[in-house]
């Protein structure tokens, strides 16, 4: 009876370390497995990656407008230089950012992205960001920090994006954990920084 009783605590006690083990293993694998569902489906504004636009096609517009958020603590401003712009899906365009340095010494700055309406954030491919790399800005400094993209053309096929006339693409920058990062991207002084294409 005893040796039944002490079986059944090992036994539970082997369970519920099974149990904690799996739910570490879910807590721990959540964040690589949530990007990879947005970066796949697009879902919360993710956008894609992609080599080089399919060129334009049809006589449909989209304006795609551009937002900044600076966090409190980076010390920079950020803007987009041009509001809006309009594209016909397929159609690679550039535009810029402009990054300005506001503190007396160098700081290293890191973007986050998302674009509005979510459910376009599938169809809005990124060529070359910025927001791919940190930026570091010395005392002062400005950047045209650049991006290129397009909207792919299967966002006039799909019916739950036929009415998507405006797309928004958002950045938040703000300071990157490692102020010391030698990966950052380095600009020069009053210099615009150029993506390759």
């Amino acid at each position: 009876m005893r040796s039944d009783l002490g079986r059944r605590k090992r036994v539970t006690v082997l369970a519920l370390l099974g149990v904690l083990g799996v739910m570490v293993g879910l807590d721990v694998a959540a964040v690589p497995l949530y990007r990879l569902f947005c970066a796949v489906t697009g879902y919360g504004g993710t956008t894609q990656r992609a080599a080089s636009a399919p060129g334009s096609e049809g006589a449909r517009l989209i304006t795609v407008r551009f937002n900044a958020i600076t966090s409190d603590d980076l010390g920079w401003r950020f803007e987009p230089e041009v509001l809006s712009v309009q594209v016909h899906p397929g159609e690679e365009k550039r535009v810029a950012y402009r990054a300005v340095n506001e503190n007396r010494t160098p700081v290293i700055g890191t973007a986050t992205y998302n674009v509005t309406p979510a459910k376009a954030g599938v169809y809005f491919d990124k060529i070359q960001c910025f927001c791919f790399t940190k930026q570091k800005l010395a005392p002062g400094e400005s950047a045209d920090l650049w991006v290129s993209f397009f909207v792919d053309p299967d966002i006039l096929t799909d019916p739950g994006t036929r009415d998507v006339d405006t797309i928004t693409l958002s950045y938040t920058m703000f300071r990157a954990p490692d102020q010391n990062d030698p990966s950052a991207v380095t600009h020069t002084q009053n210099q615009a920084f150029v993506q390759p294409k």
